[in-house]
């Protein structure tokens, strides 16, 4: 049998371990590998502003916990690194397993774009995608650029733009009773 050009590679979870431990990051959404280098320092610390809001907030309300980089491994074709996730104590106990990586959807998945228009058809599109089917409850994109966040939210089974916040808004989340930040505080 022969091989024909349109046929794609389709990359697997098992695929991930042969990868060198470089400092790299590497994804696969749907088969497809994506490979970027580490974060700028800017949007490393958009991701942290984010996280440590959000861990502020779990430390008062003993709701859940975040944190950031963490793996999700929906599937054999799908396993991510969001900058960010947020996950209640319950579900965490259902979908964390032995190596310490999430097997299912945390109820909050927050992402920083990084310049480049594969970047933002990565977040934008295929991993919004990914969440919707796999059930993610909320979605946040932080444009570091444009100091934005927009806001998707679960509505009849798919995830769907909700709002686009700026730096002077307040995000707050029907999904985090009492939670409560200002925009510019995670640009800073």
């Amino acid at each position: 049998m022969t091989s024909t050009a349109s046929e794609k590679v389709r990359w697997s979870t098992a695929d991930l371990e042969l990868f060198p431990d470089d400092g790299k990051r590497y994804e696969i959404i749907d088969g497809e590998l994506f490979v970027t280098r580490a974060p700028h320092w800017k949007h490393q610390n958009v991701a942290d502003n984010a996280c440590t809001q959000l861990k502020l907030w779990s430390r008062q309300t003993g709701l859940g916990d975040a944190a950031t980089g963490v793996g999700i491994i929906f599937t054999d074709d799908d396993n991510v690194i969001p900058d960010v996730v947020w996950v209640s104590n319950q579900r965490l106990s259902e979908i964390l397993d032995e190596s310490g990586h999430l097997t299912g959807a945390p109820e909050l998945v927050v992402e920083v774009l990084s310049p480049g228009e594969v970047q933002e058809k990565r977040d934008k599109q295929l991993k919004l995608k990914l969440y919707s089917v796999q059930g993610v409850r909320e979605y946040w994109i932080f444009d570091r650029e444009k100091e934005t966040v927009e806001i998707y939210r679960r509505e009849n089974a798919i995830l769907k733009l909700a709002a686009t916040l700026f730096k002077e808004d307040n995000l707050t989340s029907p999904l985090l009773p009492g939670f409560s930040c200002a925009v510019k505080v995670c640009f800073s």
